[in-house]
């Protein structure tokens, strides 16, 4: 853990540059494996489910049977929970349905815009170390809420052929309509061509490793569209003297521990903090099932004192971080001048494993400083809007010569003859 103690401004990039991985050299293999898919669809399919996964696919869709089978591995307290989740993340997300505003811009032209559900969404689950069947619910109930009427789920098969109960448990409570037992490269390029078997879809969703973030950005070059840009995942905690070093550090391993190029930053107004939090740090770590993950990814961690407070919020919104927890006193009057970040959680009892399960909010969030320009997965990314526009003898009148005096300018004759056609034919009335 590399320790800072009021950086220049000018050493801030560099001090909180990302562990990324540089995946142009993937570029190649993944568009080859593509392009196989495009061309051989679900033998290609077969063909690298058993490569990289171990496992011969006879069936890629997973049955109704084996749902139900499913289901009945998953504990009841297990299930109390997902349901508890399930129900807070639809009150958040219903809340944000939009609602149809006619205005009148002129009298006698009225436009308004509608928003429909995205009608047909793929979504990739990671089921590897660990099954992300929270990232289920995360995603196919949000798109449920907005209408999708295709709800496409690709996970991958174990050494057995069989998807995490989990996973399939939470798909079946939240609406996803088909799942497939593809990962990686495979489960992207099928979502994104269309095979004999798996459906096309209009907008892939969903973390997963270099592999899969490679084949999201190829194939959001011409065939469909994705929900944003992704790195590792990274947390900024903000803590004080006030604040509890136990639950401090139980924040940065929550996030150390999702995978050894995650980034964990601490950005503390004293050094006692900092002190204090890196004990609490080594005292828990060792406690942790996925320690060795952990450590890994705390050896690229970030220890920053910054005495300033104008400059640690310009330092938080310089780095833009996916997930923010304010664990300090005056939490309240720095969340009001953040400008840059994916989610933030207020105070010492707002960790950020709530807002990952059970709080409502969403956790599919932008990672590698896109919180600059990219919000987090919310309703409106499994939307879009259509505008309308009525214009009646009297709004024509009142626009029309504008329109023409436009489009003259512009020398688009065909564009003013179209408006200057409809008063002619007014005035002739």
């Amino acid at each position: 853990m590399k320790t800072y103690i009021n950086p220049q401004q000018d050493t801030w990039t560099k001090i909180l540059k990302r562990p990324l991985f540089d995946v142009s050299e993937l570029y190649d293999k993944v568009q080859s494996i593509l392009n196989e898919i495009r061309i051989d669809g679900d033998s290609a399919l077969r063909k690298y489910t058993l490569q990289f996964d171990g496992y011969q696919l006879d069936s890629i869709r997973v049955s109704e049977e084996e749902i139900s089978e499913a289901e009945k591995l998953v504990d009841s307290d297990l299930k109390d929970a997902i349901a508890l989740a399930s129900k807070n993340i639809e009150i958040f997300h219903s809340a944000q349905k939009p609602k149809i505003n006619k205005i009148e811009t002129t009298p006698g032209v009225t436009c308004w815009q509608k928003a429909v559900g995205i009608e047909k969404v793929g979504l990739y689950i990671p089921g590897g170390t660990a099954p992300l069947f929270s990232t289920v619910l995360m995603l196919a109930i949000p798109a449920q809420i907005a209408g999708c009427k295709e709800i496409v789920l690709c996970s991958p098969p174990d050494k057995n052929g069989n998807i995490h109960p989990a996973i399939l448990y939470a798909a079946k409570i939240s609406g996803v309509t088909r799942i497939y037992k593809l990962g990686g490269v495979q489960a992207v390029g099928a979502m994104a061509f269309g095979t004999e078997i798996v459906p096309k879809t209009y907008k892939i969703f969903g973390p997963g490793n270099q592999f899969v973030m490679a084949a999201k950005q190829l194939v959001s070059m011409s065939d469909v569209s994705i929900d944003m840009p992704a790195g590792p995942s990274e947390v900024l905690v903000v803590a004080d003297e006030t604040s509890n070093p136990a639950f401090v550090a139980s924040d940065l391993l929550s996030q150390a521990e999702h995978g050894a190029d995650s980034q964990v930053v601490l950005v503390a107004n004293n050094i006692n903090t900092i002190e204090m939090v890196k004990a609490e740090i080594e005292i828990q770590l060792r406690k942790l099932p996925r320690k060795e993950t952990a450590a890994k990814a705390l050896s690229n961690s970030i220890l920053i004192v910054v005495e300033n407070k104008k400059e640690q919020i310009d330092l938080i919104n310089e780095y833009a971080p996916e997930h923010l927890i304010l664990s300090t006193q005056n939490y309240l009057e720095i969340s009001e001048q953040i400008t840059n970040a994916g989610s933030v959680f207020l105070g010492e009892f707002t960790p950020e494993s709530a807002g990952d399960y059970a709080s409502g909010t969403n956790h599919t969030l932008p990672t590698n400083g896109w919180a600059r320009s990219y919000s987090g997965i919310n309703l409106d990314s499994f939307m879009k809007k259509i505008t309308f526009q009525e214009i009646t003898k009297e709004g024509i009148k009142n626009i029309g010569p504008a329109i023409e005096k436009m489009a003259a300018a512009e020398q688009l004759e065909a564009h003013k003859n179209a408006v200057t056609l409809r008063l002619k034919e007014l005035e002739n009335e």
